[in-house]
């Protein structure tokens, strides 16, 4: 776990789909950490456990104004239990899935169920950018990217020019 790094399209780990987290301990917050200083390094405001090689039910996120105080967020086993609205994420963008942004049709609003860091139960509402990237790191845990919601020709497109750059790296 000393060695964690974000992985990037194609890693079939990132079609994982994340193991509900049952006992919150010291290395669960070990792994939070960690995530931390990926996702600020990255950087990104927002990271899923699926993304460094953990197949736990847990993100971070942090939408924060970049000139304001961080305000890290931990949402360990997180549902979306209802949705509301559409709204078009223009060019959203993955730390899995470098150097592609598109247009992804996402929810307006959305109800959200999880534990916090300490297992304290959450249930809240996010609206508008953070409903965004709930949304977007939720996924991770079900084992999609946001480009499964974007047309077939555009991934097509998208994969052929990342496995020829694997192929002109070896």
């Amino acid at each position: 776990m000393d060695d964690l790094k974000i992985l990037t399209y194609p890693d079939d780990f990132l079609t994982t789909i994340a193991k509900q987290i049952t006992n919150i301990d010291g290395s669960t917050q070990e792994i939070i950490g960690k995530m931390a200083d990926i996702m600020y390094e990255a950087p990104g405001v927002g990271l899923a456990a699926i993304q460094v090689g953990i197949d736990q039910s847990m993100i971070i996120y942090d939408v924060s104004h970049p000139d304001e105080d961080r305000k890290l967020d931990v949402l360990i086993n997180p549902k979306i239990i209802e949705k509301e609205g559409s709204v078009l994420s223009e060019k959203e963008g993955c730390l899995s899935v470098p150097d592609y942004r598109a247009d992804v049709k996402r929810a307006t609003s959305i109800l959200v169920e999880g534990v916090d860091r300490d297992g304290n139960p959450l249930r809240f509402e996010a609206h508008g950018f953070p409903a965004i990237v709930l949304q977007h790191e939720i996924d991770h845990l079900n084992g999609t990217l946001f480009i499964d919601h974007i047309s077939a020709l555009k991934r097509r497109l998208y994969k052929k020019r990342v496995l020829k750059e694997l192929k002109n790296r070896e």
